[in-house]
């Protein structure tokens, strides 16, 4: 087998990125990869890999435990609900790519993949419209009651009387913590049912995002205390992470209304479950749950959750993306992810250093010519500089390039113009600068 090393001239961190990033060099000619999926993954998709000359091997059945085992010399591994573990990533012999058939990215150890160089990319907003439809669907069935009529009449219980009392969801507040794709997808819904749907207003939102708001008729309001006090039903939107893990807490569900819908189709750890148990009993609030803190890590089995049996809750065995829709698209991205890699580009990568990193930055206009970028890296290490980032842009036509170099250490040098005159008299370098780094 051919041998493929994998140039990394980028940073890893723990800071996700939603768009593209600057891709190292990973050309790969001719060579196919093995790629390992540890999920279920629906045979006909894998066709077009397979086509490209890449080895798909598909075990369903690997656990956390076992798949450090299983790696092997895998150059790529697909999971969905499977962890991946420092294990898994130190046991591997050839792993450079993991991919989450999803969203979200919390079973994934990426402190360890950035550690061993391996990129963690995700697939986002493509299960969006599932888990929206989800959500609607259990704000419903809060309001009419539905689980309950159902269970009822399969026991050949007729109750009209208790049935008919649901108040309607036209004119009620909607809230939504966490404006995303799937939070943008859930409001324009909630909008076809006649709800007033609000969210936090913030300053980081893109140009597209708030065209977005515009478009669908969200109101923002200043912060979350207000954006609660408002709300006849809460819906949660929002990944799993430090920040968010215990969210909904007393605090938070303090500032909701007696008698308000929670709903949660994120992540169970986002929900204190003994402070929400305390509201549901005392309080007259009801809540729909897909995800839950102690859910089971197999598809079948048992479950022993005193909020999921409460009789406030209306609950699903977190179903949100299962849909075959869903499922399609989440493959589809999956392939995207996976073909750029394998020609040199990496998207949705959520652990490299979005911002330019280092003290310096140096820009070196150069002919594009075999050996100078060496010639440059040597100038720098005997310097005792750091390359921390880079960029190589070629010209067209001209036979130039510009090389971007955010570096570190440059705070040892006793005279910059010292390296600065080495870089240029380097005889295929046109010019040498330093500026600092942003």
């Amino acid at each position: 087998m051919l041998e493929r090393r994998v140039v990394r001239r980028v940073l890893f961190e723990l800071t996700p990125i939603a768009a593209m990033v600057a891709a190292p060099g990973l050309h790969r000619g001719e060579a196919d990869m093995k790629i390992l999926f540890a999920d279920a993954v629906d045979e006909r998709r894998l066709e077009r890999l397979r086509s490209e000359g890449h080895e798909c091997v598909v075990e369903p059945t690997l656990t956390a435990e076992s798949l450090p085992e299983a790696i092997g010399d895998a150059e790529a591994l697909v999971v969905r609900s499977t962890k991946v573990t420092a294990e898994t990533i130190a046991a591997a012999s050839s792993l450079g790519l993991v991919v989450r058939a999803g969203a979200g990215t919390d079973n994934i150890d990426k402190a360890a993949a950035a550690g061993h160089g391996v990129y963690v990319c995700n697939v986002p907003g493509k299960n969006a419209i599932a888990v929206a439809e989800l959500t609607l669907g259990l704000i419903l069935t809060l309001d009419r009651n539905i689980a309950d009529n159902v269970i009822d009449i399969r026991q050949g219980v007729w109750d009209k009387s208790r049935y008919t009392k649901a108040e309607g969801l036209a004119g009620k507040h909607l809230a939504i913590v966490g404006l995303g794709e799937i939070g943008l997808a859930v409001a324009e819904r909630a909008k076809g049912f006649g709800l007033t749907v609000t969210a936090v207003r913030k300053d980081d939102r893109s140009a597209s995002v708030l065209q977005r708001i515009r478009q669908i008729g969200i109101r923002l309001v200043d912060d979350l205390p207000t954006l609660l006090a408002e709300a006849d039903i809460v819906t949660v939107h929002v990944p799993k992470s430090e920040a968010t893990t215990g969210l909904v807490d007393q605090s938070f569900l303090g500032q909701m209304r007696d008698g308000a819908f929670l709903i949660n189709t994120s992540r169970g750890e986002v929900v204190d479950e003994e402070a929400l148990l305390d509201a549901l009993t005392n309080r007259g609030m009801k809540a729909g749950l897909d995800v839950y803190a102690n859910e089971p890590g197999a598809s079948q089995g048992t479950f022993d959750s005193k909020l999921a049996q409460h009789p406030s809750v209306a609950g699903t065995h977190h179903i949100g993306a299962s849909t075959e829709q869903a499922q399609a698209a989440v493959a589809d991205g999956t392939i995207e992810v996976i073909e750029h890699y394998a020609a040199g580009d990496v998207i949705n990568c959520v652990n490299l250093v979005g911002d330019p990193v280092g003290t310096d930055c140096i820009v070196i206009r150069h002919q594009d010519r075999v050996g100078v970028l060496a010639q440059v890296f040597a100038v720098l290490r005997s310097s005792g500089l750091n390359v921390q980032q880079m960029s190589n842009q070629v010209f067209a036509h001209g036979g130039a390039a510009v090389a971007t170099i955010h570096i570190g250490g440059s705070e040892l040098l006793s005279a910059r113009s010292d390296v600065i005159a080495e870089l240029s008299a380097i005889d295929e370098v046109i010019s040498a600068s330093f500026s600092e780094a942003n």
